[in-house]
Order: structure tokens, then sequence, then C-alpha cells
């Protein structure tokens, strides 16, 4: 562990000087450095962000993301409580904070659950709950406004490297795309995780909590929730028996996030989530963050066939988007 980071426990009251913690990488995220440190008074988890992403391209993004992160965590802790972690300390000089350590034993990846077919609409039902009264209960929220004005580092972690690198790699659907991240960046309607991915969600013992929020940003809730569905289209590909139970999932989320949206119509959400969706469906084969499991050709062409079809003759109806998908894969 470097020594910066024990310097900060140490600042932050959670290390004595007599003491020398052990300290264990933990993997699975691109953006940050993670580690679990075990305290005498127990283990936590520190993460601190990095100025260029762990991929391929070059991907860079400013580091302050981390303290934004902690900032959406404490904001969503008010409204669901038991949807987040409880931050114990936070260093913005050292660009680190530091959490409480969720142990795998009770706090199941949901990525993982996914790839062995479990597909439980129960799960993804609550997923859209939490996801629908975080977004109910920053709306139109003057103060969470100004608090996330993030848009440079929302662009730069989100639209550039999704929608505008799809958009070099398919430059027929370029004005498509380039108008996805127009109307995305002019929406602000309520604060943003940003990275709604299975990934980054425990199923603990009181229901779904949601990590990695470094892309937080008050801005379209619809990204959100086409960003969250969108995995259970690729999912189709990653564990091909468990397809019908993941396309019941996209429902399920769809329906119970629809319950909470009092902003605005929720046909008018709806009606962005849809039109983006294909355009972040494409992204996960051709932009800056390719997700890992998708590696044959052809299941990649099956992804760009029905993304590029849906961005040239758009839907307004997540329902529309999930039966092109169906039918493309047979079912």
């Amino acid at each position: 562990m470097p020594p910066e980071i024990v310097a900060a426990l140490r600042r932050a009251r959670l290390l004595d000087n007599s003491e020398a913690p052990r300290a264990t990488p933990l993997t699975g995220g691109v953006s940050s450095d993670i580690w679990r440190v075990d305290l005498k008074s127990g283990p936590v988890c520190v993460k601190r962000a990095l100025p260029k992403l762990k991929v391929a391209a070059d991907w860079r993004a400013p580091v302050e993301r981390n303290a934004f992160e902690v900032a959406w965590i404490q904001t969503a802790a008010r409204l669901v409580p038991d949807a987040v972690p409880r931050v114990l300390a936070h260093d913005a000089e050292a660009g680190l904070f530091v959490m409480e350590f969720l142990d795998p034993v009770r706090f199941q990846a949901w990525k993982e659950t996914l790839h062995q077919g479990r597909a439980e609409t129960s799960v993804a039902a609550e997923v859209g709950a939490r996801l629908g009264r975080i977004h109910a209960g920053t709306a139109d929220d003057r103060e969470v406004r100004a608090r996330f004005a993030t848009d440079a580092i929302f662009h730069a972690i989100r639209l550039e490297p999704y929608l505008e690198a799809a958009a070099r790699a398919h430059p027929d659907l370029g004005s498509a795309l380039r108008g996805l991240v127009a109307t995305t960046a002019r929406t602000r309607r309520a604060l943003v995780h940003g990275d709604v991915s299975p990934k980054n969600i425990l199923i603990g013992p009181r229901g779904p909590v949601f990590l990695d929020a470094e892309c937080a940003w008050f801005g379209d809730p619809a990204f959100d929730l086409a960003f969250c569905l969108n995995h259970f289209l690729l999912k189709c590909l990653w564990t091909p028996g468990a397809a019908r139970g993941f396309l019941g999932c996209f429902s399920a989320m769809a329906d119970a996030y629809r319950r909470y949206v009092a902003w605005e119509p929720a046909h008018a959400l709806e009606a962005r989530a849809a039109r983006l969706l294909p355009g972040l469906f494409l992204a996960r084969v051709d932009g800056k963050s390719p997700v890992e499991y998708l590696t044959a050709d052809a299941d990649k062409d099956r992804v760009r066939r029905v993304a590029r079809a849906l961005l040239a003759a758009p839907v307004t109806r997540l329902a529309d988007v999930s039966a092109a998908w169906a039918k493309e894969i047979g079912l």
C-alpha cells in the first residue's frame, strides 16, 4: 500500500502510529486503485481515483471525481440509507476516501450472480425502485444541482468514451450518436450515478447496494436507467441459457423505476432512455470500454446489427428495444 494511503489513514485517525496494517488490492475496476485494509478495528475499503484509466485506449479523467463520488454516497444515504456503504473518511488532498468493507460472504456481486444465470426479477425491480427514489428525491433540487455541476467530468468519463467513440467507429451514425450526446448533456433534472452496472451493485441482506459513483452528475436520469438496462441485453450473450430471465429483469427494473417518475411525464423520460440505449449498446463493443466478456466477432456483430437499426429508426418505448433484441437472439 502506498505510503500516502497510510498517511491519509493516520490523518483520519483510523490508524495509529504503532499499527502496520495489512492491505490487499481489490480487482474489478478500471478507474481507481482499491484496497482492503485490515485495521485493528476491522477491515475498511480505501479507494483512490486514477488520472488514466486501466483500459487499452488512452482514457483520462479528472481525479477530483473522487470527491463527487463521496458526495453522491452521502446524498443517496439521506434518501435510501441501505442503498450505499458508509463513508468513514474523505481526504480530498490525497484524492481518496475510506468506506466500510462489505464482506463478500454477505454481499454478493450482482454481476457474478447474473453470470451464474440467477436472473431474479425481484432484485432487478428493487434496483429500479432504489434508483427511482434517488432520482425522485433529488429532482429539480437547486442545491444538488449546484453541488454536482460536473459536466466536464461526465463528458470525459461517459459521453466521450462511449457515444462519441462509437460515433468515430461508425461515421454513418455520427449524427445520431452526437445527437444523443447533445440531448443527454443539456437535460438536467436529477442526480445521476453514471455507472449503474451489475458490477457496481452488491446484493446484501437489506437489498442492493450501489458502488462506484465516480461519474456523479446533476443531469439526465434517463442515462442511469438506460445504462443499467443495457447490461441485461449484453448478458444474454454471456449466459445464453438465462436470456429469457435477463429480458424479464429488463422489464422488471424499467417498470419499478417508472413508478417513481414524477418530475416529468414518465413517457418522456422513457423515450429518452429508449433512444439512448442503442447508442450505449453499440458503445460496449465499439467504444473505449468494451465489455470484456464479448469476444466472438459473431456476438459483436449481433449487437451492432440491432443497435445500428435502432439508431437509424429510433423507438420511444423500452419494450421495443427489448423486443428487437429478443428477435435477434431467437426468443
